[in-house]
């Protein structure tokens, strides 16, 4: 179902399918909008390596979760933390 109004969203039918797919609300749209920008293709050559989560330190995991937004990470385990920065 398309999103009504003044969406902030650029790419609705791109958003729409990473909604089905199981990816987050805020994930889906920030892929959306980059997509919008710069072509689905570029978004794939820009794409970069994060490393991988289980090699990150706690406090590492915690900054990062605090970069991107989320919220309720500080009491969360490592397991946990990578569990939530992979479904952002």
């Amino acid at each position: 179902m398309p999103r009504q109004g003044n969406s902030p969203i650029k790419d609705e039918e791109l958003y729409e399918t990473l909604q089905d797919e199981g990816n987050s609300k805020q994930k889906s749209a920030r892929i959306a909008n980059t997509a919008a920008r710069g072509g689905r293709k570029a978004v794939a050559k820009r794409g970069g390596e994060s490393g991988n989560y289980e090699d990150w330190t706690v406090p590492e995991l915690k900054e990062r979760a605090k970069e991107i937004g989320l919220t309720g990470y500080s009491k969360q385990r490592k397991t946990e933390l990578i569990r939530s920065l992979r479904n952002s």
